[in-house]
């Protein structure tokens, strides 16, 4: 799960504002404490915190409330407002054109990795990448960047001796509609990798020079941001690694802290695992609220059609389509993180194995589901003890296997229906600042 610990302190933070009778000073500034231990746990630097907190109480308890407006709402509104700036108050802007881009970061940021990932965001969208092996420093980079090519269906770019060689000749021959150059790498930001990197931009003059910055090094991501664009200017940043620790707040915040548009997010290992940053949408999916967008450009990549999405959101599925909807589902990405997406089911308590539907699993299911009459696979509550013992026979699986398959059927089921397809946030005391949102 993206920024696990911070995105849970978040998403209780809402869940405990929304559940309030009451909201006063007094409950406004509880929370607001609550919120500065949640940021500086995720290493979020302390001057930031105390700025956003304080504009946060100046807004919610120093303005007059607008009419048709409880404090409440005006609380949550706020502070989704302001965490939302806080991360990056403008959303990641890349064309999905013809271009090139120079991808530039210190050795271990996972700069590799996020080039083949970039590769494959673009070839998704209908263009044809290619990669270009610059980093001649590091042994076997150039290896690891054609093995990376290879994986997504990139032709990479390698020929030459020297840095400005390789890059001359990709452009000179190279046909393909994006080049993405890879670059060395250091473990610091010194005067020799400095004028390397100048010496690329003015031979490959980009349409992008992207930053990949890990999110565990927390909010040293400002100052990192900094350093590298006074020397060789950039126009953006990829955090890579965000998915894997709990400093990931302090880097997007220390990154908008320091003017620098986070245009791409790494929230996996899987070559799929990249996104573009929206802040909204990001900020949506922490506490809870879901990414319909997010979760239908995931369906889109994985060739599922929209109504697919739809039936599976509002739990109108027969047991005979279940199948299909789990496997629609692993096609989009790990089940835990696209439940994220889903609007309402972030604040539901989810059984525990619900989601851990492993392949072999699966087959077994199969079996059971084809050893079923038509009535049965439309009529589940219709299955009686012997009418499970005849499928368990026919199928070559256990009666256990059987109830379990119905038990994650029901629940499946449940879950969905209980968040109506995000519906339940576009009606009652909520519906306006759903709205205002963004979400509406």
């Amino acid at each position: 799960m993206v920024l696990d610990k911070f995105g849970s302190s978040l998403k209780s933070t809402f869940k405990k504002i929304a559940g309030m009778g009451i909201v006063d000073k007094e409950a406004v500034e509880e929370i607001l404490r609550e919120l500065q231990r949640t940021l500086i746990a995720s290493d979020v630097d302390v001057a930031l915190v105390a700025q956003l907190t304080s504009s946060i109480k100046k807004k919610v308890l120093g303005e007059k409330v607008s009419p048709g407006m409880t404090l409440k709402e005006v609380f949550i509104k706020t502070l989704y407002d302001e965490v939302v700036s806080f991360l990056g108050a403008e959303k990641g802007e890349i064309g999905v054109k013809k271009q090139k881009i120079l991808v530039i970061g210190l050795f271990g940021s996972g700069k590799t990795t996020t080039i083949g990932k970039m590769a494959k965001w673009f070839k998704v969208r209908g263009l044809n990448p290619a990669l270009v092996a610059c980093d001649i420093h590091r042994p076997a980079a150039q290896t690891q960047l054609q093995q990376i090519g290879d994986k997504v269906g990139a032709k990479v770019y390698r020929e030459g001796k020297k840095a400005e060689d390789v890059a001359k000749k990709a452009l000179k021959e190279a046909k393909e509609d994006v080049l993405i150059f890879d670059s060395a790498g250091r473990d610091a930001l010194d005067e020799e990798l400095a004028k390397e990197l100048k010496n690329m931009g003015n031979i490959i003059q980009p349409d992008e020079v992207l930053l990949v910055i890990p999110a565990d090094i927390g909010q040293a991501a400002g100052r990192q941001a900094e350093e590298f664009n006074k020397l060789v200017g950039i126009t953006g940043l990829a955090v890579s690694k965000l998915d894997g620790t709990a400093r990931g707040g302090g880097a997007l915040a220390a990154a908008s802290a320091a003017g620098a548009p986070v245009k791409f997010i790494g929230v996996g290992e899987k070559m799929g695992d990249l996104e573009m940053y929206d802040p909204k949408r990001f900020v949506s999916r922490l506490i809870g609220y879901g990414d319909i967008q997010g979760l239908l450009d995931k369906a889109k990549e994985a060739g599922i059609k929209e109504d697919g999405v739809k039936k599976m959101l509002e739990g109108r599925f027969t047991l005979n389509e279940f199948m299909e909807q789990i496997q629609n589902m692993k096609k989009m990405g790990p089940l835990n993180k696209i439940t994220e997406m889903m609007p309402g089911m972030g604040s539901l308590k989810i059984p525990k194995g619900m989601l851990d539907v492993q392949e072999e699993k699966m087959k077994k299911w199969e079996h059971i589901i084809s050893s079923m009459t038509p009535k049965e696979k439309e009529e589940p509550d219709i299955l009686t003890a012997s009418r499970i013992g005849r499928i368990a026979g026919g199928s070559g699986t256990a009666e256990t296997e059987v109830r379990e398959l119905m038990k994650n059927y029901k629940q499946i089921k449940k879950v969905m229906r209980m968040t109506k397809g995000g519906k339940a946030f576009k009606r009652g005391p909520f519906a306006k600042l759903a709205k205002q949102m963004g979400m509406g």
